[in-house]
C-alpha cells in the first residue's frame, strides 16, 4: 500500500513546468517563459561540447575560449531567468547538465589531450578524470543544498572557476610556452588535482557581486579590485586571468582557515 509521503516525493511524468502560480500546472507549452534562459543553457552546452572537439583536434586555444565563451552564457542564463520570471526547476536540471558538459568533461578532456597524456593509461587518465568527477559531486552538491537562485557564498570552489583556471593556464602556456614538456605536465597534473580537491571541499568562496550602486558602497575595496583585475586581464589577457583565478581560490583557502582557527579559539 502507498503512503501519502511517498506519492508525494514520486516524480511525476511527463515533467511539468511550475508558472509560479497557484494554479495547476501546464505541460510543457509551446513557448514558455523558460524558454529563452534554457536557450542560453543549451548555448553553454554546444560550447562545452564544441571545446571536446577542439581538443581532440588538438586546437588548445579555440577550445579553452569555448570554455570562457560557456561560461559567459552560464552567467547570461541565470541573468535572463531573473529578468523574464523564467526559472523552472527544468532550467536547474539542464543548468546542471550542462555545466557538467562544459566545465566537467570539457576541462578534463583539454588537459589530458594538452600534456595529461604523456603519462600514459592509466595515470594520464585517472588525473584528468579528476575534473570530470569532482565537478559532478560539486554540482549534485549545490543541487541538493539549492534554496532559491541567490547565492552569496559557495561551499567548494564553483565549477566554472575551476574550468576558466584550466582554461586560461592553457590559453597562457600557448601564447607563452614558459616551460619545457616535463615541468609543464607535473604543473598541469598537480593543478588538476588541487582543483578537483577543492571543488569537492568545504572551502567557502564568494559569489561574483553584481556590479551595483549599492554593492560598491557596502564593498570599495572589493568591488576596486574586481575592477582592477578586469582591467589586467583586458592588457595581459590569459595570463592576468590564470594570476586572478588563483588568487580568487588562495583567498577562499585563507578565510576558510581564518574561520576555522577562530572556532578553535571559541
Amino acid at each position: 500500500m502507498s503512503t501519502p509521503g511517498k506519492n508525494k516525493s514520486r516524480k511525476r511524468y511527463p515533467p511539468v513546468l511550475n508558472n509560479g502560480e497557484e494554479r495547476q500546472p501546464f505541460r510543457f507549452p509551446f513557448v514558455s517563459r523558460s524558454f529563452v534562459p534554457s536557450a542560453f543553457t543549451v548555448m553553454n552546452m554546444v560550447c562545452g561540447y564544441g571545446s571536446i572537439v577542439m581538443s581532440g583536434e588538438g586546437n588548445f586555444a579555440t577550445a579553452g575560449w569555448l570554455i570562457f565563451i560557456a561560461a559567459f552564457f552560464d552567467t547570461i542564463d541565470g541573468f535572463v531567468a531573473r529578468v523574464t520570471n523564467g526559472a523552472s526547476e527544468f532550467g536547474v536540471e539542464l543548468d546542471s547538465l550542462s555545466d557538467l558538459v562544459s566545465f566537467g568533461a570539457a576541462p578534463a578532456f583539454l588537459v589530458y589531450r594538452f600534456g595529461l597524456a604523456s603519462y600514459g593509461m592509466p595515470l594520464g587518465l585517472i588525473l584528468s578524470s579528476l575534473l570530470m568527477v569532482g565537478s559532478g559531486l560539486r554540482l549534485a552538491r549545490f543541487n541538493i543544498s539549492l534554496i532559491g537562485y541567490h547565492k552569496e557564498s559557495f561551499s567548494g570552489l564553483p565549477t566554472p572557476a575551476q574550468a576558466m583556471t584550466i582554461a586560461s593556464f592553457v590559453l597562457w602556456m600557448q601564447s607563452e610556452p614558459l616551460l619545457s614538456a616535463k615541468p609543464l605536465h607535473e604543473v598541469l597534473a598537480w593543478l588538476t588535482v588541487v582543483l578537483a580537491g577543492l571543488m569537492v571541499s568545504t572551502v567557502n568562496y564568494d559569489a561574483l557581486p553584481k556590479p551595483t550602486r549599492e554593492t560598491f558602497r557596502r564593498m570599495p575595496l572589493q568591488m576596486t579590485a574586481y575592477a582592477v583585475a578586469i582591467v589586467c586581464v583586458l592588457v595581459f589577457q590569459a595570463k592576468a586571468f590564470f594570476v586572478a583565478m588563483l588568487l580568487y581560490i588562495l583567498l577562499g583557502i585563507a578565510r576558510s582557515l581564518t574561520m576555522l582557527v577562530r572556532q578553535w579559539q571559541v
